[in-house]
């Protein structure tokens, strides 16, 4: 299949994104919006540019990790699954129909003053005049993205020198007129805040067309924020000269606001030319939004959530055609049958719900941290900004009245049967669904290439025990999935090797790749993998070990975990451990799904870089129960590893001499028939965290047992924390026994 090429530079892409901006919001909207506030139109406008703001930094973030045509749609299809890409799919196509089309009818407005119709034909000569300009655009985009993008710079250029111009003139002259500032009180500034809210989407629509962005990870978020810096400069300046200079009660009902001041300012000749500035932005406008629109059911039938024939590239200039003519014929029909007032509050509406839920996506992104979520760039102030993002929004959306509301439940309703009677043959599941809670049952299907890897996929359960039988070795006491973030996977494997009691290590190297990425395109031995392998032949030749190992390509790392854990033949699970103190903020991250759903005995390893073990300290929590069978491990540890054991206990300075004997005759009734390479170790101090940690500097591995009273439900909620293997000086291995 054709793909998209990378054509946009930065300059092109700042363009598209400024003319997505640049248009009807200031051309058309401060007219209507000054009626519903007052001369606060101003503040309006930049409290809209600070709700936006979230929305701007998040997409920026999701672009960089997943730089692709369809935008907002395809974030929201990765994260919260097909069902919900469905429904933003058609929204987010919906909301940029409406801006564009509202732009195509204000240029209809401006080229009105450069004519001589008269006013009884004025409504049918504007209509078609946007119908034919709709075809011009039409055509523009079919013949290819990188002629949009040069034409782009050059009208931004002369749109932003038209508006400097105003602003110079206007400035000086604004009088009391700003002493209606908000005829409608708190909450008319709040509506028009929502209803200006328009004005800025197109910062984002860029991310739309990411997959023909040069170099994406530097230019999309660089392109957003510069863009909105400038646009929103100017158009609080702009609404601030505006209510300045026009009475209120003139720009009421005025479409053409700019035409309006210029004429004031400079006379009919300037406003001749400001209006052809107008006619030029607009149209613009528009075909900026018709670029960006038509790639979100392009994206959706690659998907496999709209009929295929909509995926189409034209064979020459590799421009999605059918998307485009769909998108404006559906742009023709609002042009002839939409009202002004109604396209805005709709846009809005359908802008405002999109960018909430953008904000939720990298919310849910971030907190499961799967392994192909990889931004180059990262919102800052993470999570706050985004949940102000969240807040704002449903402020706004609020207050644009239950007729938008109306129509967001209806279309949500249609996107819903559509996926169902035809997107719900897609195989993804997204991320929230993943990890969001715990999966009943995982079903497997195993594909093997050429060179040995295995690929997972959704199987009848009926063959679960063959894929396991066939793939994992019955001999393995101790399976080690790699997932390519360890610090050293070969000391890994050597405690693996230490642990084990059975004569082979099975280690499995697991990638995780979206869902809508086909897993035999990544079925290939990767350099690493190589890399991997070879090492792994050094430790098993140095230690003598039976060691086998299995490369798997995975939609979903806690389904091949589930498999992994249920082999219920091995004594062990290892895993390497990062030492973060908490794994999640309400959705569980493959680690934390890992270890609180999970059937084996499993152990995390934090290699904090000690080379050679020779000293090895086991640090008993209060109250363990399974102080035995952790005695046993690290013996057998130490045996390999030909190194010594204490057993630590730490009490606190006001601990009875009978809780003390009793302590010291159990512990020496468990090390009995270890005195060779075991000693006990008694502390006292009432800030055990403290004390075990200073302790660690004497020692090369710590071992713990899972607390009991945090434990890693808690954990994954963000209240607790194992203080212990955080704060350690030496390597940690933290063995949980589910026997």
């Amino acid at each position: 299949m054709k793909k998209l090429e990378r054509k946009l530079s930065l300059s092109s892409v700042i363009a598209i994104s400024i003319a997505g901006m640049l248009g009807s919001g200031i051309f058309v909207l401060p007219g209507i919006a000054a009626a519903k506030t007052g001369s606060s139109i101003w503040l309006a406008y930049l409290i809209a540019a600070i709700c936006i703001l979230p929305a701007a930094l998040s997409k920026s973030e999701l672009a960089t990790a997943m730089p692709k045509s369809g935008g907002s749609y395809v974030y929201i299809e990765r994260a919260l699954g097909p069902l919900f890409g469905t429904i933003s799919g058609i929204g987010l196509w919906l909301s940029l129909l409406l801006k564009s089309s509202f732009a195509l009818v204000g240029f209809g407005a401006y080229l009105l003053v450069l004519t001589n119709i008269p006013s009884s034909e004025v409504d049918t000569y504007m209509q078609y005049f946007s119908i034919g300009f709709l075809i011009l655009i039409m055509f523009l985009n079919i013949f290819g993205v990188k002629k949009v993008g040069k034409i782009q710079l050059v009208i931004v250029i002369l749109s932003l020198l038209t508006l400097l111009s105003i602003l110079f003139l206007g400035l000086p002259k604004v009088d009391m007129q700003l002493t209606q500032f908000m005829i409608n009180g708190a909450m008319g500034l709040v509506e028009t805040v929502a209803f200006v809210y328009i004005s800025y989407a197109g910062v984002t629509k860029i991310a739309a067309i990411a997959g023909e962005v040069k170099n994406p990870s530097r230019n999309i978020p660089l392109a957003m924020l510069l863009s909105l810096l400038v646009i929103s400069s100017l158009y609080v300046s702009i609404a601030y000269t505006l209510v300045g200079n026009v009475q209120l009660d003139i720009l009421e009902k005025d479409i053409k606001p700019i035409h309006t001041l210029a004429t004031l300012l400079a006379g009919e000749w300037f406003a001749y030319g400001v209006a052809i500035i107008g006619v030029i932005t607009l149209i613009s406008m528009a075909n900026s939004g018709v670029l960006a629109s038509s790639r979100f059911p392009f994206a959706m039938a690659m998907d496999k959530l709209l009929p295929s024939n909509l995926a189409k590239l034209h064979d020459k200039h590799l421009t999605p055609i059918n998307a485009i003519l769909l998108t404006c014929l559906m742009m023709a029909l609002i042009i002839l049958f939409l009202d002004v007032p109604s396209i805005v509050k709709l846009a809005s509406a359908f802008m405002v719900s999109m960018f909430i839920t953008v904000n939720v996506c990298v919310i849910v992104l971030r907190e499961t941290a799967v392994q192909w979520y990889k931004p180059t760039y990262k919102s800052p102030l993470y999570p706050y900004v985004q949940i102000f993002g969240i807040l704002s929004g449903l402020v706004l959306l609020f207050n644009l009245g239950w007729m938008p509301i109306l129509v967001l439940l209806i279309i949500a309703l249609i996107g819903v049967l559509i996926y169902y009677f035809y997107g719900i043959k897609a195989s993804r599941t997204g991320v929230l669904r993943n990890y969001g809670h715990r999966a009943a049952k995982f079903l497997f299907f195993r594909k093997t290439n050429d060179d040995g890897e295995t690929s997972i996929d959704n199987l009848s359960d009926e063959k679960h025990k063959d894929w396991l039988d066939g793939q994992i070795n019955p001999n393995a006491g101790v399976i080690i999935p790699l997932f390519g973030n360890e610090y050293s996977p070969e000391s890994l494997i050597e405690l693996g090797a230490a642990i084990n009691q059975r004569e082979s290590l099975q280690v499995v190297n697991i990638k995780e790749v979206p869902d809508q990425t086909f897993l035999d395109a990544v079925l290939v031995e990767t350099p690493k993998i190589k890399s991997l392998k070879r090492q792994l032949s050094i430790v098993q030749d140095i230690n003598k070990l039976q060691l086998d190992f299995e490369s798997i390509v995975t939609h979903n790392v806690s389904d091949t975990m589930q498999v992994l854990s249920d082999h219920l033949k091995s004594d062990w699970l290892l895993l390497s451990w990062d030492g973060r103190v908490s794994n999640g903020f309400l959705i569980n991250n493959p680690l934390g799904w890992i270890v609180s759903n999970i059937n084996s005995n499993f152990a995390l390893f934090k290699d904090n870089g000690v080379r050679y073990i020779r000293e090895v300290v086991l640090a008993v929590r209060p109250n363990s129960k399974d102080i035995d069978k952790l005695i046993r491990t690290t013996a057998n540890l130490c045996k390999f590893y030909n190194a010594s054991f204490t057993l630590l206990h730490v009490l606190s300075k006001d601990s009875s001499k009978s809780n003390l004997e009793k302590i010291k005759n159990n512990s020496h009734l468990l090390l009995t028939e270890y005195n060779n390479k075991a000693n006990l170790r008694i502390e006292y101090s009432d800030n055990p965290t403290l004390t075990v940690s200073e302790l660690t500097a004497e020692y090369d591995l710590l071992v713990l047992g899972t607390p009991k009273k945090d434990t890693w439900k808690s954990m994954l909620f963000g209240t607790g924390k194992d203080k212990f293997a955080v704060n350690s000086a030496c390597s940690v291995l933290r063995l949980t026994i589910n026997d």
